[in-house]
């Protein structure tokens, strides 16, 4: 019997979809340092990547019930729309999902898995057990878990008991063909990662909440100072190595970088549809 053709990359569309926007946010969480600039509504978005061959995710937004629901409250966010019916809008079924890339597992980034029960999760191995030991201190230490839903964290240890949970441990190529992680740890979580992907226009980044904005990396002055996030439980040493990292992975072009919470709410991209004010972003 021949031997099986090895994958190789294919074209990868990817798309930008919005589900949701918080109200009011400080510059200065989003801007260390930006204390005289007004609030923001901030967007909330995730990523499908998609082929002939695969549906992927990258991060999968929340769901508005149970912890969900809390932490849309807790983090004032009025407007959601399902994140499931979001994908429905460009022909894409839960099921059809077949692997999931989480940057980070904050709620609203990893607050819907269970509803993609064919899909493979790949999250770094420093991020869930972090997160594990984290909410075992004692509630003193609070903040560090204050935008953690433990609901998440057991979803993710069911899926490892079936069988679809990858725990990576630092930079992978090709985790799927064409799309590689690139660990973060440190920063904004202890385990975050980015995730690169080759399209026909060139390596994309998908950021996480690495960044969220193009001005964390070009400066508050637009001076090429980087400007840390405001909101994180690791260091700003290890936010702004991690600036550098994805700076040299797209070659320095920025209108390459997915930012997930853009609150210029993706205008270097097209807009192929809007629902109900939420946007779908094509990149490529």
């Amino acid at each position: 019997m021949p031997a099986k053709a090895k994958e190789t990359a294919a074209d990868w569309q990817l798309y930008v979809i919005e589900y949701a926007r918080s109200r009011n946010q400080p510059m200065a969480s989003l801007l260390l340092g930006a204390f005289d600039e007004p609030p923001v509504n901030v967007p909330f978005s995730f990523v499908l990547a998609q082929n002939a061959k695969h549906k992927v995710l990258v991060d999968t937004g929340f769901m508005d019930e149970g912890g969900g629901h809390e932490m849309a409250v807790k983090f004032d966010i009025p407007e959601w729309i399902s994140p499931l019916r979001m994908l429905e809008e460009l022909g894409v079924k839960a099921e059809e999902i077949d692997h999931i890339f989480v940057s980070h597992a904050h709620y609203d980034h990893i607050g819907s898995i269970d509803k993609f029960p064919k899909a493979t999760i790949h999250i770094q191995k420093a991020e869930l057990m972090t997160w594990i030991e984290a909410l075992a201190l004692p509630p003193r230490f609070g903040f560090l878990t204050s935008a953690l839903d433990p609901d998440d964290i057991h979803t993710a240890i069911s899926a490892a008991a079936e069988h679809r949970l990858n725990l990576l441990e630092g930079d992978a190529d090709d985790v799927v063909p064409g799309i590689h992680v690139r660990s973060a740890a440190g920063g904004h979580t202890l385990g975050q990662q980015f995730i690169s992907v080759d399209t026909p226009k060139g390596r994309y980044v998908v950021t996480g909440d690495c960044i969220y904005s193009q001005r964390n990396l070009v400066g508050i002055k637009n001076d090429g100072v980087y400007a840390p996030l405001g909101f994180g439980i690791g260091s700003i040493w290890e936010q702004l190595k991690s600036f550098d990292r994805i700076n040299e992975e797209v070659g320095h072009d920025l209108d390459k970088l997915l930012i997930l919470h853009d609150f210029e709410r993706w205008a270097n991209f097209q807009i192929v549809k809007e629902v109900e004010g939420f946007r779908i972003c094509r990149a490529v």
